[in-house]
């Protein structure tokens, strides 16, 4: 049997990767663009400043690494992105991450573990899966984000309420039992900066939401300690201040053991930049009517963490809150994502003394309000009234973040999510059959199979019926069975099943494939055993109505050239044929 190819001509990639900076100056830019850029830029580097570096001190560093992180990655993602209005830099999910890479390989591990992530990245975007990470699972995101949350919120209780602890562990049992046992400790002083932080934060974006909440409660609370002589920590007390400068790009000592031992750090840094910086291109579309380039946007993920990583940064994807202020502040085009970057850079070469002022009680109310904002409450309520099988996987990849490991929740997360997946789509399919046949062992007539689900669904009536009709009217020897739903390695043993059950082959036997929309490696061997067991008991087997793609996938394995086999267009033609030899 001759093979069949679309002649159609390959459509080109290069403009699945062209940064949308470039198509914005084809489209035009003018003077006005340029100016709302301008605004929208400042506004959403008034918002990072403290966010960058609160991010970067509840990842267990210095604040002035994650200044670092939105400048280069926050530059590189607007200007080679996907998404007209991304806006990148450190983020809430890396917190437990990145902390989890320091505590257990040093700084520089974690340099080495976001190098790799930005190649895993490079490769993901290359090799075109950008569409693949929006399969990820609703509740597996949400599992997982929520988790993060509640481990934000934790590690700031220390500084919050200024307890005396030598060291917070990582654990969360073990970090809780600590803060219990640190309780005496509360510093009244540093407890009333918090809340009046948090208070200020919580009133601005009730009554005034477009004002800068973050920077105006810890800028008041850098200014009252700064004013009062306030005994409390501060960026300058606990880190000696933050540098007025870049460093230069450099590279720790790199050897494959030590590349071995972080491969799933870094795995797991390239899943949460994919995933977040898509999720945020997703809204960023949602509030413009605009359509981002996800496998650019991964590109773009890639070099900014290398980069990141190289200047001594922390990893880097993009961030929904500062897309979002970007989009409202009035964004025009990625213009106003680099120069978001620009300003943070002139802030921390101008402003770096007056941040030995800043107090950590304000910027751990600033990681509050986050953690408040990732728990997502709402969502996590509603998937709970959900299928019974999504709750499971919702609370499974919470609990595991929590309790154990974010790579450990997420990597359970996806597969329980895929069984469940591949569970449900084996359910939908039914095999059905025309009951003439007069053999020992077959299945009642007009039924489905007996591992089927109870209830047919109105299309798979319509088959059953429409075999029906053929009941009366067949000659002998002959038996019509109907496939409805995907033959994919998760249902092909119950093809297998009902194949081995029939006693008495018929003399012709005509498998109705019309509804079979893709075959997979699995399902075509069990296509090819079953042609097996025909030619065995001298049967002629028909298929029926088969579409084009399971028909690519039976000749590339030359399944279709089984001399007992014959492939007709329809259920009247195969018997038509079996006329002409009767």
């Amino acid at each position: 049997m001759s093979k069949t190819r679309s002649s159609s001509p390959r459509k080109p990639v290069w403009p699945l990767f062209v940064p949308k900076l470039v198509t914005t100056f084809r489209e035009g830019y003018g003077l006005t663009a340029l100016r709302h850029d301008i605004f929208a830029g400042l506004t959403v580097a008034i918002v990072a400043l403290p966010l960058a570096m609160a991010l970067a001190i509840a990842s267990g560093t210095t604040p002035d690494k994650g200044l670092i992180t939105a400048i280069i990655a926050g530059f590189l993602i607007s200007a080679l992105g996907g998404s007209r209005f991304q806006i990148g830099g450190p983020t809430g999910a890396f917190v437990v991450v990145v902390f989890n890479i320091i505590t257990q390989y040093g700084y520089d591990g974690l340099i080495i573990a976001t190098l790799m992530a930005g190649f895993m990245l490079l490769i993901a975007g290359f090799a075109r899966l950008g569409t693949w990470i929006k399969y990820i699972p609703e509740p597996v995101v949400t599992g997982f984000t929520s988790g993060i949350a509640v481990i934000i919120f934790t590690s700031q209780i220390k500084d919050m309420f200024g307890l005396s602890m030598a060291e917070l562990p990582a654990e969360f049992i073990a970090k809780i039992t600590a803060l219990w046992q640190a309780r005496d400790t509360v510093d009244i002083v540093n407890l009333t900066v918090a809340l009046l932080a948090l208070g200020v934060i919580v009133f601005l974006r009730r009554k005034a939401p477009k004002w800068p909440s973050f920077l105006i409660a810890v800028g008041g609370a850098s200014l009252a300690v700064a004013l009062m002589n306030l005994p409390i920590d501060t960026i300058g007390s606990r880190f000696g201040g933050i540098s007025a400068s870049l460093a230069l790009p450099d590279l720790p000592v790199i050897t494959l053991a030590r590349l071995t031992e972080l491969m799933p750090s870094a795995f797991t840094i390239a899943f949460l930049a994919g995933v977040e910086s898509l999720l945020s291109a997703m809204v960023a579309d949602g509030m413009t009517g605009r359509r981002h380039r996800s496998n650019c946007e991964l590109v773009a993920q890639g070099v900014a963490n290398i980069a990141s990583g190289l200047f001594g940064g922390l990893p880097a994807t993009g961030a929904i809150a500062r897309t979002a202020t970007n989009i409202r502040a009035g964004a025009r085009s990625p213009v106003a994502g680099m120069l978001h970057a620009v300003f943070l850079l002139a802030f921390m070469l101008v402003l770096a003394p007056l941040a030995n002022y800043v107090p950590l009680a304000a910027l751990a109310a600033v990681l509050m309000v986050v953690a408040w904002n990732m728990s997502e409450i709402d969502r996590f309520k509603r998937l709970l009234s959900g299928p019974l099988g999504d709750r499971v996987v919702l609370i499974l990849t919470f609990g595991l973040t929590v309790m154990v490991d974010l790579t450990v929740a997420i990597q359970t997360g996806v597969v329980l999510a895929a069984v469940l997946f591949m569970h449900r789509m084996s359910e939908s399919v039914t095999i059905t059959q025309s009951g003439t046949h007069n053999g020992n062992g077959l299945i009642s007539q007009d039924q489905p199979d007996q591992m089927a689900t109870p209830a047919a669904p109105v299309s798979q009536r319509n088959h059953e019926s429409d075999i029906a009709r053929y009941r009366d009217s067949l000659p002998d020897n002959v038996e019509i069975y109907r496939l409805n739903g995907p033959l994919f390695f998760g249902v092909a043993n119950r093809l297998t099943d009902v194949i081995d059950s029939i006693a008495g082959y018929p003399r012709d036997f005509i498998l109705c494939m019309d509804d079979v929309p893709m075959i997979d490696a699995t399902g075509a061997s069990r296509i090819e055993h079953f042609i097996a067991t025909c030619q065995k008991h001298g049967t002629r087997l028909f298929l029926s109505g088969l579409r084009d793609r399971p028909r690519r996938v039976l000749e590339d394995m030359d399944i279709l050239t089984h001399p007992q086999l014959l492939c007709v267009p329809d259920i009247d033609a195969a018997l038509a044929e079996i006329a002409k030899t009767a």
